[in-house]
């Protein structure tokens, strides 16, 4: 089940937290709890982008971003992501997530996060986020101008480059077992 108590407090907070600029970072605090465990006993990969979850929600509240949606009823969804796991996160572990829009394309808004226990990241992930209206795709030019700002990108990272250029090869739909 999504934790909505969870996401509850965290907007709770969001909003009562000073706003953000669009491309701040921002920093949100979660605990792995005994329901977010695999069978391992550390926090499962699923649950993982969940927590990550928290942490982009409350981000698009402070930057501004969830008023928006609001006013020119558009709604938000992933269309696509990345993430490197590398170490453990165990029960009743307190992590920190940090949050930020990386830039976009023509079609997309990418947002990196990473997940940290202490001074070690434990996972990084990198989402290819859509803002959507009745008609389908919102282009970033126009959410840029509903947020008053350059419809010019930031330059993002190669790696990041890369990935949307490999993105853009993948097939879809993808190959079915008649196909094979």
């Amino acid at each position: 089940m999504y934790p909505f108590f969870r996401l509850f407090k965290d907007m709770y907070f969001a909003r009562r937290a000073p706003r953000i600029g669009f491309f701040d970072t921002h920093v949100s605090y979660h605990r792995c709890m005994p329901w977010d465990l695999d069978l391992w006993m550390e926090l499962n990969n699923g649950r993982t982008l969940t927590l990550y979850d928290l942490g982009r929600i409350p981000m698009a509240e402070r930057a501004g971003l969830l008023a928006i949606l609001k006013r020119e009823t558009w709604g938000l969804t992933i269309a696509g992501s990345v993430v490197r796991y590398r170490r453990r996160v165990r029960m009743f572990d307190k992590v920190k997530v940090l949050s930020r829009v990386a830039g976009w394309d023509h079609r997309f808004v990418y947002i990196e996060q990473s997940m940290w226990k202490g001074s070690e990241c434990t996972s990084h992930a990198v989402y290819r986020s859509a803002v959507t209206d009745r008609n389908g795709i919102v282009t970033p030019d126009r959410i840029m101008a509903a947020f008053e700002l350059d419809a010019t990108s930031p330059e993002m990272p190669e790696w990041i480059r890369l990935w949307i250029a490999a993105e853009d090869k993948r097939p879809w739909p993808p190959m079915t077992d008649a196909e094979a």
